[in-house]
């Protein structure tokens, strides 16, 4: 099933391997612009059925990693076309994940305090500039609490992201509600103790990712709209939320009639708990639309998880860093390269180095 054709919406996808979103922090200073590198490397990977891009920030005050690709300024636009353009020329397809990281950042990045759902700090390091110059692993800063204001005007921004990222010749977004940032902040109480309508109960503490998805889905239309989620993943906080699997799957039950293009589930990363088949059933049973998930999954586990039923789509991520023609490695059963964790360095930053030099199986 992995290679057979998946229609996602008005989209045909060539295969239902997708390419995960993954940070790389490659573009042109000053202002993050997308590049023509960052083209080369998605075009080389372009084989896989539905590329979802690195995340690339709504805003300046919504970055939380240095030298990441915005999607909100005119050059930004213009530079993302030429990952589009590059990505179609192939015969791939590819989403951008729009993201707000809210208290995982540092002023030095996101050009003034971080926001949150809550003024809540955890301890946190994020990539960004380093004092005695360069780049590294630098402590996020106390965020400040939103105000009413200030989430009305995220939304906005989500979508104007949105907006943007069609004009760049995107076929879709995908909102990042996962991994500890904004959205994932207001929905989980050890970062959401606000006492207004988006805090406090478990209605209260989806209001922001309801309005938000909503928002996104009137102004592009459902079909190019998804949302990725992580509720097993605890991940920029120090403590998991016990409540977060039942508010996830009643956030699924509220977003079902929007016939969104598709869920992703981000599992088996940072300090997370193994998904239960239990909770697998009950996301098919109430949520009746294409299901993505990513997390460590090889070619047979992949396999084994369309098999059953639970997912639509796999998604991988470092796999895809080493191995540009993971595809045609996976259907010729060609040994992978593996993902060289000594040269780590090269995950975030510098040039064609560990990015596209990668070798084609032949």
């Amino acid at each position: 099933m992995l290679f057979s054709p998946f229609k996602l919406g008005s989209l045909s996808l060539k295969n239902r391997i997708a390419m995960a979103p993954m940070t790389r922090s490659r573009t042109t200073q000053p202002g993050d612009v997308p590049n023509d590198l960052m083209a080369t490397y998605y075009k080389q990977r372009a084989t896989a059925g539905l590329i979802i891009t690195e995340g690339a920030p709504i805003s300046s005050v919504g970055r939380g990693y240095s030298l990441t690709p915005g999607i909100y300024s005119k050059a930004h636009i213009d530079g993302w076309k030429k990952t589009t353009e590059a990505i179609h020329g192939e015969g791939g397809k590819a989403f951008i994940q729009l993201w707000h990281v809210g208290r995982r950042s540092h002023s030095s990045i996101a050009g003034e305090t971080p926001v949150s759902a809550s003024a809540i700090k955890e301890d946190d390091k994020v990539f960004g500039p380093l004092p005695e110059g360069g780049y590294g692993m630098v402590e996020t800063e106390m965020p400040r609490a939103m105000s009413i204001e200030d989430i009305q005007s995220t939304i906005s921004d989500f979508v104007q992201a949105a907006k943007n990222a069609i004009e760049a010749g995107f076929d879709g977004v995908e909102l990042h509600g996962a991994h500890g940032y904004l959205i994932d902040q207001f929905m989980r109480i050890n970062s959401n103790q606000r006492t207004d309508i988006y805090g406090g109960s478990k209605e209260n503490r989806q209001r922001f990712l309801l309005e938000t998805v909503r928002a996104v889905c009137d102004a592009i239309g459902a079909d190019k709209v998804a949302i990725r989620l992580s509720p097993f993943v605890n991940e920029g906080a120090s403590e998991h939320d016990e409540e977060i699997i039942d508010l996830t799957l009643d956030s699924l039950q509220k977003l079902a009639p929007l016939g969104l293009s598709y869920i992703h589930f981000s599992e088996n990363i940072s300090d997370s708990k193994a998904v239960t088949e239990q909770f697998r059933k009950d996301v098919r049973a109430i949520y009746p639309h294409p299901i993505m998930v990513a997390g460590k999954f090889n070619k047979e586990k992949g396999q084994e998880i369309l098999t059953k039923g639970f997912a639509d789509l796999v998604a991988y991520g470092q796999p895809f860093i080493t191995n540009p023609d993971l595809v045609k490695r996976f259907k010729c059963d060609i040994d992978l390269t593996p993902v060289d964790y000594d040269a780590h360095s090269t995950f975030y930053g510098g040039g064609a180095k560990g990015y596209t030099d990668y070798a084609f199986a032949q």
